[in-house]
Formats: C-alpha cells, structure tokens, sequence
C-alpha cells in the first residue's frame, strides 16, 4: 500500500467515521482512481471502524506547515 498526498485527498471528505467497505464504495461513487481503491482493500479488515484519514494514512498533512507552504512568500 503506498498513499500520496494526491490520492489520500480523495478520502478527506468521505463519511467518516467509515467501515473499509464503505470507503471502498465512497472511493467507487467518487470516481477515485484505482490505486486508492487497490489501497483500501488492502487494509486490514477486522471489522473496525475509521475516524479519519489519519487512521489509515497517519503521515496525512493536517496543516500549513505539513504542505511545504510559506505564508510568508503569499
């Protein structure tokens, strides 16, 4: 499994919290690429439930200073 910033944003408005299943259906419904859903189902599926992005991707930027951006230079 290899997430990237890019296809780790076609999840961040998914219906958390979500079952694997359903995210792999919000992927489908949304026209995500297929790597994403290649990603999903090859999570582990126990069952759990996922709050967020964080719980799959923990790496995932939650802000200005994650995304490499300089306020600075705007």
């Amino acid at each position: 499994m290899c997430w990237t910033f890019e296809l780790a944003l076609w999840l961040v408005d998914a219906p958390w919290p979500a079952t694997k299943e359903e995210l792999i259906d919000y992927a489908n419904r949304s026209g995500a690429p297929i790597e994403v859903i290649e990603n999903l189902q090859e999570l582990e599926d126990e069952g759990e439930t996922y709050d967020s992005i964080l719980d799959i991707w923990p790496d995932f930027p939650i802000d200005d200073e994650d995304y490499l951006f300089d306020k600075e230079e705007h």
